[in-house]
């Protein structure tokens, strides 16, 4: 992430632009560029422009990193991790971990789990910081969005109380329906 910013500040890329990227390189794709934007407050054509660059080598990656692993010599084990490491989306890790087997799927998964994890401290340390630089101590508006509390709040339900599988169906099956419905609301 700070090496995205860094990159972008010494090559003249506009700072907001700079997070967008870092974000949705460093943590999950469109989502962590769509999270980071309510913070950044980034112009629409950076946040489209984002998006459109992450999702764009992140595919490259999903397609192109399993041709590369024979190549380097990478087995299962390396190859999850280096997937889940590196490629931007969720999905994207899963499809290109997977092409390599079931234990380098599940490697890479996990892997790219534990970044998306560091989603919300992203969020909030970003929207601190542009609270700060904006000298309004007492905004009304929080330096985190609703909906990364919200997921916070349901990672820490789910470890500690034990969800009846109903409820996690029920769950499951509106998860589906907003993950359809987000690509249209972009």
């Amino acid at each position: 992430f700070v090496f995205t910013i860094m990159l972008g500040r010494l090559i003249g890329v506009d700072a907001k632009l700079a997070q967008l990227i870092a974000a949705g390189t460093s943590i999950c794709g469109a989502s962590a560029i769509v999270a980071t934007n309510i913070v950044t407050d980034a112009r629409d054509e950076d946040v489209t422009y984002a998006v459109a660059s992450i999702t764009l080598f992140g595919t490259v990656a999903m397609l192109g990193f399993p041709l590369m692993a024979p190549m380097l010599g990478l087995d299962q084990h390396a190859f999850g991790l280096w997937a889940g490491a590196s490629i931007h989306e969720v999905a994207q890790v899963i499809g290109a971990g997977f092409q390599n087997g079931t234990q380098s799927g599940e490697i890479a998964t996990v892997a790219k789990l534990t970044r998306v994890a560091m989603l919300a401290p992203m969020v909030v340390a970003l929207g601190l910081m542009a609270r700060r630089k904006s000298g309004d101590q007492t905004a009304a508006r929080p330096p985190m969005p609703w909906f990364v509390a919200a997921f916070v709040a349901v990672v820490a339900l789910n470890s500690l109380v034990t969800v009846p599988a109903e409820v996690k169906s029920a769950m499951a099956l509106a998860t589906t329906i907003m993950l359809t419905m987000g690509p249209a609301a972009m």
